[in-house]
């Protein structure tokens, strides 16, 4: 299954090439933060509770 690769709506680089500060778009937490398909960034708890996805997990 190929890897999704989601840009970010602030710089729109890739995952791999942004440089922003990142952290969860919802509680504002920095730990294990991911870009999820809508350009944000969100920590593994809000991943999962609103059920968003990766793009090594579509």
């Amino acid at each position: 299954m190929p890897v999704r690769k989601f840009r970010c709506i602030v710089c729109e680089q890739l995952e791999e090439q942004c440089t922003c500060q990142r952290y969860c778009a919802f509680c504002y937490s920095d730990y294990r933060v991911r870009l999820c398909e809508d350009g944000q960034y969100y920590c593994a708890d809000c991943r999962e509770a609103c059920d968003y996805k990766t793009g090594d997990r579509t």
